[in-house]
């Protein structure tokens, strides 16, 4: 599911399809991140924040708001979620 960097744990989202008409970057999703979570690529380098999930549950797509000057670069490339704090709480068993 992830993997470690540094003392960073990462989730691999998936490849960027396109750029919307608002600009966010459209993945195809092999991992499902949680909206909020922060996108990074392969060098750690913060390119966004996951915006939208949608799609088919069977095969979702993950909507990327860049934080970044040209995201149209990031076509192709793989990006990575970082978990948010809040995500890595332990659920209490009942």
């Amino acid at each position: 599911m992830g993997f470690v960097r540094g003392k960073r744990v990462l989730h691999r989202i998936g490849h960027v399809l396109h750029l919307s008409n608002t600009k966010n970057m459209i993945l195809k999703a092999e991992n499902i991140p949680h909206i909020g979570d922060k996108v990074t690529n392969e060098n750690l380098k913060p390119v966004g924040t996951v915006f939208d999930v949608f799609g088919p549950t069977s095969s979702p797509y993950v909507a990327v708001k860049p934080h970044i000057q040209s995201p149209e670069q990031l076509v192709n490339q793989v990006l990575y979620a970082i978990p948010s704090k809040a995500g890595r709480k332990k659920r209490k068993k009942r």
